[in-house]
């Protein structure tokens, strides 16, 4: 206590590190799972796509034992077949599969859709939409109109925000879809935003049948969406199917691999930069013990003479350290959450990669404990190392000395 102001200083640093470390990781983690979530209800887990060939060749080794060994190719240096080619016998071989929770077949192919003064260039997606509903968001993303009816009616449509924007549509509009082949008539039965640019102005929804006779495609060609119970394993899970059924399997962790890339960088950066606020703080306790020590060195040889050991002496300074510790930080996580409600509750829109018109942060308790660790290293070595100093001292050394 005497020492207040440098030692309030120090404890402040403590608990605005311990916030701002908090705070940072809840929005940067937060965006990123937001991410996650938009992707798997948008494109599923796991995509089975084109058969593969091993146009090199298996290599085939025998062992001593009489064993035959396989090395696989890798499947950048294999030759793909176009799209699912018996769709019935993979899609229940899938869904056997452990851990699958749906599959929804998928024909994707391309056309143009025209009202009376415009028309726009669309990605198809035939699907069936109990199949589809299972393995994503689409329900939910239906922001006007209703799924209902497109799924009791054919000859009905889902279109992106971003098309339905453009084209000036509004659910129970006529459009014309046309493509090389034939033109058809659709009524649009809702419109969808993912909050993916990409897909809100590109992509609309068919009933697979429809989607089949328009790109006449009767068999095969399409592709499998599937949905996992533990998306997390899906690199995993999609390494098996590809050796089990000789397809191309991806897993949304690779499918989106730069975009995680990227929200790992700034959540490791930030990361480091916020903890220099507690670094900055420890630097600045250990000089205010280191201090102490100097001025105390009298008082602590009187302790030593008295019958104090170094381990006693040792501890006083670390009961400071420890006390300037704890309430930074329960002060400091109080202040965190606080912070984090509050910033949750800022508007905030955004359209690109997700959707959202507030800022998303991530309730997580392992950040806490990552703040709560760092300050417990610091704060450590910045009480340990004066402390140890000040047990080294020898009493009659100092009595002599001011004699």
């Amino acid at each position: 206590m005497a020492r207040k102001r440098a030692m309030g200083m120090s404890l402040l640093g403590i608990i605005f590190g311990v916030a701002f470390f908090v705070v940072t990781q809840a929005q940067t983690s937060g965006f990123e799972t937001f991410f996650i979530r938009t992707i798997l209800g948008t494109n599923g887990a796991i995509r089975i796509s084109d058969r593969f060939q091993d146009v090199d060749g298996t290599v085939t080794k025998v062992s001593d034992d009489g064993q035959a060994r396989f090395v696989f190719h890798s499947r950048e240096g294999a030759r793909y077949v176009e799209g699912i080619e018996y769709p019935k016998e993979l899609r229940k071989a899938t869904a056997d599969f452990p851990g699958v929770t749906g599959v929804s077949e998928i024909l994707q192919g391309a056309g143009v859709l025209n009202t009376v003064s415009r028309s726009h260039s669309v990605r198809i997606h035939g699907i069936r939409t109990r199949e589809h509903i299972a393995v994503s968001d689409l329900e939910e993303q239906v922001i006007r109109g209703s799924i209902k009816n497109f799924r009791d009616d054919r000859q009905a449509i889902l279109v992106g925000n971003r098309i339905a924007e453009r084209l000036r549509l509004e659910p129970g509009d006529r459009v014309i879809l046309a493509g090389s082949h034939e033109s058809l008539h659709l009524r649009v039965a809702g419109i969808f935003e993912t909050g993916v640019s990409q897909i809100d102005k590109s992509r609309i929804y068919l009933d697979l049948s429809t989607a089949r006779s328009f790109l006449r495609k009767p068999h095969g060609g399409s592709i499998f969406q599937v949905g996992i119970r533990h998306p997390e394993d899906a690199p995993a899970v999609a390494a098996q199917m590809q050796e089990t059924f000789a397809h191309r399997v991806v897993s949304w962790q690779e499918r989106e691999k730069v975009w995680l890339d990227v929200f790992k960088a700034l959540r490791v950066s930030s990361a480091i930069t916020v903890s220099t606020i507690i670094l900055l703080s420890g630097l600045g306790m250990f000089n205010v013990f280191a201090i102490m020590v100097i001025e105390k060195t009298r008082d602590v040889a009187i302790l030593r003479s008295m019958g104090f050991s170094p381990g006693d002496i040792s501890r006083i300074f670390l009961w400071q350290g420890a006390l300037v510790l704890v309430l930074g930080i329960v002060f400091g996580c109080l202040l965190a959450a606080i912070a984090t409600y509050g910033i949750s509750r800022i508007p905030l829109r955004i359209r690109g990669i997700f959707s959202t018109d507030n800022f998303v942060v991530n309730w997580d308790f392992s950040h806490y404990l990552w703040a709560i660790s760092i300050a417990i290293v610091v704060v450590a070595v910045a009480s340990w190392i004066p402390a140890r100093r000040a047990a080294r001292i020898e009493p009659a050394k100092i009595i002599r000395e001011t004699l």
